[in-house]
């Protein structure tokens, strides 16, 4: 696991005043939980990592937006851990405090604060075990993830990228297990974040649709849809003079009405001889 960068200024307190003295130790107190996650050492890791957070108690103003920074690194931090030592209960409670705490910040200031929700909803598609709640919870922050796409910044636009790749992994996972239908809910998020964040269909979007739909075409019922969205695309590859992803497209297409015209399956064929 990798720390979420998050910047804390320490500078913008008086040098000498309580409020540096306390984020100036606990941000000490983070680099060294990182040094031990590098090599390994999760259990140490947690114990400072508590240990931080103890220590803010001693913050002077609780609703301080540095103070509510750090506690947001922390969580981060403590719900990779829990993770990592497969305590995937207390992982996945921490999550949702994580987003308790970040929903308010994103209000009050989503130039700082969006690419660390964005990259919470990453998180959320590597930590929550059931895929259901996975979707609840990307369902329930969207609103906010749409807002944000509409600040475009290179931190939004980076996390924004992860949280897609990230949705794609899990479509992948799902349907080599054999869960199509889940498999198409994840791909049909990652489609409708990574378009709403390029603002125009692009070769990424093309390339995520064609492998959706080759997943899609393994469902009999799901195949008539499948070349409705390769037909949406295959304009769209051809203009941007995506010569592969339309050599894809045509032959996904070739596939369907292979498909189809098959009344009974080459396996069932030969077991009646």
């Amino acid at each position: 696991m990798n720390q979420v960068d998050v910047n804390i200024r320490v500078d913008s307190f008086p040098k000498d005043s309580a409020e540096a003295e306390v984020l100036a130790n606990v941000v000490a107190e983070r680099l060294q939980i990182g040094r031990l996650i590098k090599t390994d050492k999760y259990i140490e890791a947690l114990e400072r990592t508590i240990s931080a957070l103890q220590q803010l108690k001693d913050f002077p103003d609780h609703d301080n937006e540095e103070f509510r920074a750090l506690i947001v690194a922390l969580v981060f931090d403590l719900v990779e851990i829990h993770f990592t030592l497969k305590d995937y209960k207390r992982s996945e409670k921490e999550l949702e405090a994580l987003f308790k705490i970040l929903d308010p910040l994103l209000s009050r200031n989503p130039e700082r604060f969006g690419r660390l929700h964005i990259l919470a909803l990453e998180l959320s598609t590597r930590i929550l075990r059931s895929k259901k709640k996975t979707i609840d919870m990307l369902a329930r922050q969207q609103l906010h993830a749409d807002a944000l796409s509409e600040k475009v910044n290179a931190g939004i636009l980076s996390a924004t990228e992860r949280l897609v790749d990230s949705l794609c992994n899990v479509g992948r996972l799902l349907a080599s297990s054999g869960d199509y239908r889940e498999a198409m809910k994840f791909y049909s998020e990652a489609i409708r974040i990574s378009k709403k964040r390029a603002g125009r269909v692009n070769k990424k979007e093309i390339r995520l649709t064609v492998e959706m739909a080759e997943i899609m075409i393994r469902v009999k019922s799901m195949r008539p849809r499948a070349e409705r969205l390769l037909d949406a695309v295959l304009p769209h590859a051809i203009s941007l003079g995506e010569t592969e992803l339309q050599h894809d497209i045509e032959t996904l297409k070739a596939m369907i009405k292979l498909q189809e015209s098959m009344k009974v399956s080459w396996l069932s064929a030969f077991r009646r001889k």
